[in-house]
């Protein structure tokens, strides 16, 4: 049996997060929240593919109210997921179990008022609604401060930035709350929550290797951080973030509960460090921000394009949406993120211009060769 972490336990709706409870599968609807019946159908389909908790993105007023409509079409344990506006936090806290923020979008909004006077409001929004709340830190899109004091040391930034929102949950004394801390990078996503379950032990953590891709690279990234996570006994409720399109999203599910039942009866596959001198391309999880579902096949269509470069250590990111898109595709070699007309191109952090789905292979695959071109000056591209 594995020992786990004695985190404290957090109830979120039918479920308790820690505490020794059995670890909880999670997922997130992909379907535009303001599409009550395709979205209630879809956490219905979660929650019978074994998700203990299905979180759902809301930016608008208007999908506050779809998102009272589709709580009365599903038993779900919801989770509502704030990047918008915290404040939206008031009107859809009666309809969820929890709510999740994340620091460093919080930092944007109203930079006049004090970051710990937004956490005390969404503690007590929650705290009236008996609501959980998560704290979730991405490497992409880190609180600047901290992004600034660990310039080069991304993990212990987002380490950094959790260690704080858990104090200033304390400050007010609000404990009902969970910790995510998450990258695209297995190693990173294994080394930050190593070092925030050193540092705050009791506190219970949820698990994900963000931007994870399609299948099957998508699954094997993801169980390598789990099984080198939940095998210490880190880990408390996890999600596989997949690329795939919307009827098929119950398959995160599937592969969660796949992880964990091997982990369980002592089923390990190798778990090697992620290659490092390899291409690596990584894709966010459709969800809900997806302007143009072309996205998923985008995704699919550079994996194939580029597979001449697969002995070349290159990450191309694709993404899904203006929200993410951004930022977390900074770290990337090449980014790609989609808009509902046009994808917008990247060499790291620089732009390089916005172009239709039909042209954007193309430039890809041009940008890609020049990369490998200024790396080894004397190899000949093999795209033809």
């Amino acid at each position: 049996m594995i020992e786990r972490n004695p985190t404290r336990a957090v109830p979120v709706g039918g479920v308790v997060v820690g505490g020794g409870h059995p670890v909880v599968v999670q997922s997130m609807c992909a379907t535009p929240t303001r599409e009550v019946e395709a979205t209630a159908t879809q956490a219905e389909a979660l929650r019978q593919a074994g998700a203990g908790i299905v979180r759902i993105a809301v930016d608008s007023r208007k999908e506050v109210d779809a998102l009272a409509e589709i709580r009365q079409r599903t038993t779900a344990n919801l989770s509502v997921d704030l990047q918008e506006s915290y404040r939206l936090a008031a009107p859809v806290a009666p309809h969820v179990d929890k709510v999740r923020y994340n620091p460093g979008h919080l930092w944007h909004h109203e930079k006049s008022r004090p970051v710990a006077d937004k956490v005390a409001f969404l503690a007590d929004v929650a705290g009236e609604n008996d609501c959980a709340i998560r704290i979730g830190v991405n490497c992409g899109s880190v609180d600047p401060a901290y992004g600034d004091r660990f310039r080069d040391d991304p993990v212990g930034a987002m380490v950094a930035s959790a260690a704080e929102h858990c104090e200033l949950l304390d400050r007010v004394g609000f404990t009902r709350f969970v910790v995510s801390l998450k990258d695209s990078d297995p190693a990173k996503v294994i080394e930050g929550n190593r070092k925030f379950a050193e540092r705050l032990p009791e506190v219970p953590l949820h698990l994900g290797v963000t931007e994870a891709g399609l299948p099957p690279e998508g699954i094997i990234k993801t169980r390598i951080a789990f099984e080198q996570l939940l095998s210490r006994g880190i880990g408390d409720t996890i999600r596989v973030s997949l690329t795939l399109p919307n009827p098929r999203k119950p398959e995160e599910v599937v592969a969660g509960h796949d992880i964990l039942r091997d982990i369980a009866n002592g089923r390990f596959r190798s778990v090697p460090e992620f290659p490092k001198d390899r291409l690596n391309i990584i894709s966010c999880p459709s969800c809900s921000r997806v302007e143009n579902e072309q996205f998923v096949e985008l995704a699919e269509e550079v994996r194939e394009i580029t597979r001449y470069a697969e002995r070349h250590a290159i990450t191309i990111a694709v993404m899904g949406c203006r929200v993410n898109g951004p930022g977390e595709t900074d770290d990337a070699d090449l980014g790609l993120w989609c808009g509902p007309a046009f994808v917008n191109l990247k060499r790291g952090r620089k732009a390089l211009g916005a172009f239709p789905y039909d042209r954007i292979l193309d430039r890809l695959r041009a940008e890609l060769d020049r990369l490998i071109a200024t790396r080894t000056p004397d190899s000949v591209s093999a795209s033809g």
